[in-house]
Parts: structure tokens; sequence; C-alpha cells
């Protein structure tokens, strides 16, 4: 399997081998609720740790919870909160809308209060080699002394201007230099990094730890990098992330563990998702033109948002639009309804009768794993998806019940790949009723009558399908 480098600009071949694959993904800040733009994100690097698991590599998926940031502070203010009540609240609604999305790749999700202590200890190890360097407002990393800077996003460093998250303070060597501590107040007394639990108070509503630098805390991108440190140690496999955060923060990280550690590179693969735009634009909270994933699922089901999400490939924009999720939800009913007369077949048709055509599994087959293996290309994989069920449908009556229960256990297999589990839609008493007398009449040559309950059954939203089998009812999409 070969995945698209960002920072080399090459594919790079994943290997299986008897360790996990470690894989870290830029979790939220818990200030608001999460949006689809988001859910593009996550859903797909769900996908792509499934499709892993599933080809018998070991994965091991760390997502750290930004619950500590100047946007939850003011948010607090605003709702007379404490940040704490404020970034457990958001937590919850996007745990919960994960696990609405059939998110269940994640094995751990790490706050970054509860590792005030890794990330103090990151901070000392900056300052002592000489990285990082204190003035009376903060602990900031010097971005001149870490040449690198800029590659992964690709930008020359003396063109940079201060920009998202940069923090102001007139006694910063540099503009660019960020904040690893932000100093918010200093009592007489501090406490010291070999105190078992280091010391935490609330000052005019903003949270605050003892440091040996004074009471404050942590910078935005110390954070993400003191948790991999934790969990992977200093190098690891997989970095992802929205193409958003390659600049500032994944530069950041970058600077911050290859200058504590001395080692290179930080990680052996960056991957960054492509933007999610609304007319043009970047779905984001700062503009107002987003749609939150719990507003979403009021209107459709959950594997719709995947399949917006998975039919572009990860790299690319989404090009949101009022017709997208009415395409997807097309696309989804295609494949219950083909999954729906696969089953009637399986249960009432002949064991041995075949269509008298091989079905070519092992051409969809290859072509799905051959597109997954090619950089994760989930847009090539569902067409291998959608050219087998087109192949099939004109004859799905022909095929037997072997046939038809072996073509359901391949497509089940692989959209449970990309978190789509298929529904076959109950049909109501009254439809089944109405259809039985209908075949009745068919029975005594009636027709112009079966016609008129067949009229009626679909004003009532259900079609009625002869087979070779008998009468199949599904659901009017």
């Amino acid at each position: 399997m070969k995945i698209f480098d960002t920072l080399s600009g090459k594919k790079i071949e994943l290997k299986k081998s008897k360790k996990a694959i470690n894989l870290f993904v830029c979790g939220p800040t818990v200030y608001d609720y999460s949006h689809i733009g988001h859910a593009r994100t996550y859903i797909f690097f769900d996908a792509f740790v499934k499709y892993l698991r599933s080809m018998n590599f070991q994965v091991y998926y760390l997502q750290n919870i930004t619950d500590i940031d100047d946007k939850i502070i003011n948010r607090a203010r605003e709702k007379k909160a404490t940040p704490a009540s404020v970034a457990r609240k958001f937590e919850k609604e996007y745990l919960s809308d994960m696990k609405k999305l059939k998110i269940t790749s994640v094995n751990k999700y790490a706050r970054a209060t509860e590792h005030i202590k890794e990330i103090q200890k990151q901070i000392a190890a900056l300052i002592a080699k000489g990285f990082a360097y204190r003035t009376k407002n903060g602990v900031y990393f010097e971005i001149k002394k870490f040449n690198d800077y800029g590659g992964l996003s690709k930008q020359n460093i003396e063109n940079l201007r201060a920009g998202w998250r940069v923090e102001p303070d007139p006694k910063k060597k540099d503009a660019l230099d960020f904040a690893l501590w932000k100093i918010t107040d200093v009592p007489a007394k501090t406490t010291d990094l070999r105190e078992k639990k280091i010391k935490f108070k609330i000052v005019g509503g903003e949270p605050m730890w003892s440091s040996p630098w004074g009471w404050g805390r942590p910078g935005w991108h110390i954070e993400d990098t003191a948790i991999t440190e934790k969990y992977f140690g200093p190098q690891y496999d997989i970095h992802g992330g929205g193409a958003d955060l390659k600049f500032p923060h994944h530069e950041a990280e970058i600077a911050q563990q290859e200058s504590a550690s001395g080692k290179k590179p930080l990680v052996k693969i960056w991957m960054h998702t492509g933007f999610l735009l609304v007319n043009g634009e970047k779905m984001s909270k700062s503009l107002n033109n987003f749609i939150t994933i719990n507003d979403f699922l009021k209107k459709y089901p959950p594997e719709v948002l995947r399949i917006i999400a998975l039919s572009n490939h990860y790299h690319s924009p989404v090009y949101y639009t009022e017709e997208s999720p009415k395409q997807a939800l097309k696309n989804l009913e295609t494949i219950n309804e083909f999954l729906a007369k696969l089953k009637f077949v399986m249960e009432n048709g002949k064991l041995e009768m075949g269509n008298g055509k091989k079905l070519m599994f092992g051409k969809y087959q290859k072509e799905f794993i051959n597109s997954l293996e090619d950089d994760f290309n989930t847009p090539k994989a569902f067409a291998a998806i959608f050219d087998l069920i087109s192949s099939l449908q004109k004859d799905v009556w022909r095929i037997s019940s072997k046939e038809a229960k072996i073509t359901i256990k391949f497509l089940k297999e692989k959209l449970k790949i990309f978190g789509i589990e298929p529904k076959t839609a109950k049909i109501p008493l009254k439809i089944k009723v109405l259809a039985k007398k209908r075949e009745k009449l068919r029975a005594y040559e009636q027709f112009t009558q079966a016609d008129r309950l067949r009229n009626r059954i679909k004003m009532l939203g259900y079609v009625v399908e002869d087979t070779p089998f008998g009468q199949f009812i599904r659901k009017n999409f």
C-alpha cells in the first residue's frame, strides 16, 4: 500500500510489520458543535483505519481533545460558565456525533488538560536545548533556531506573516515565534516538576496551572506533541488532519518534537484532507456557513454523510451544495434496493438456477483493493462497487440463490470498510395485504383491478415488481 506524504510530496509504501502502526489525528477544540467539514476528516480516517485492520494491519489510532483554549475560555465567559463545563459539554456532543456517524476506530481520545505534566516536561526540554525562551507573558519557541520550519506547508519563512493563532507579544524575538506556555499570573510561590500533582486554579475565569515559569496554561501546538510523545515516543508512523492545519499547527509540531528529541523525522507519513467548500469557501464557524453534524443527521442517515466524504479523494476539496446529500441518498438507496433484491432471490430463488454467466467477483475485488492500495482512493473503490451492482441489475432475477448469497457477502464486506450498513426497509402490513390481494387478482387474470391496486400501493409510497419468484415489494424512493 502506498500513501502520499505531504512533506516529501511522494507516495510512501506502508509496510506491514509485527508492530502496530501508530496514527495520530488532530481532534477538535471543544467550544462549539462540530460541523460536517470536521466530519469529512474524521470519516476519512475512520474508513482508512477500518481498511487497514481488514487487511490485518495492527493500528493504534490516537486523537487529542483540545479542552483548554482561548475559544473555550471566551465561550465560558459568554455563557457565565466554567471553561471545564463548556469543554465537557461540547466534548460529549462531539463524541455523540462520532458515535452517530459510526466512527468507531479510535483507540483513545486524549484530553490536553490530563497531560499538563507531559507538556511541561517537553517545554523544559526545549528551554534546556536553547530552542525556547521566556518573556513576562509566556514561553515561546524560537523558530529561527529550527531550519526546516515551513517545509511541510512549502512556505519561505522570510515571507511568512503573523497569522492565525500567532500570539502578539512585544517581547517576542520574532512575530512568528509561537507560545508554548501562556503566563497569566505569578503568585508568590510556584511548584516544580518534581511534584506528583501539579497545582491548578481558576482566576478571573481563566484556568491555570503552576509551572517553573509561572502560573499559566499551555499553548495550542505543544499539547499534541506532548501527547504523542507519551503514547508513541518521539517518532511514529502517520499524522493526519485537515489541510488548514499544515501551517502553523503541524509546522509547530515538527519543530517542537524534533528539537526536543533531536530525532528526525517526527512522522514517516503526513496525510491531509481537503476542505469542504460551500459556495467556494471553506466551511467554518468564523464564516457562519456551517451545518452542524447534529443538524445534518436530523435530515439524513449517517451513511449519506459518509458517502459524500468518501466519494471524493481525501486530498481534494468537497464542493458541497444542496444537491450533495440528495445525490448521496440516491446512491445509498441504490445500494439498499439492490441488496434487498438479492436477499429476496436468496430466500425465494432456486439454489442452482444461475444466469449462465460467471460472476466476476475477482475483477471487482481487484479494482476495489487496487484503488485503496493506491493512496486510499475511495472514489475509485466506490466505482468498483457500483460497477458490480450495474452489471447485475438487469439479471438480478436470473441469478441463483447461492450466487445472491455470495454477492450479498461480498458487498457487505466492502461497504463495512466505508462504515455503510445497508438497511432493508420494513414493509407495512397494510402494503403486504394489498400486494397479496393484487397477486390473487392476477392469478384470476383480473389485470385491470390488479393494476389499480398496484397504483394504490405506489401512491402509498411502495413499488411492486413481478419476478419469477413472486412479488417483490420495495419502498418508492
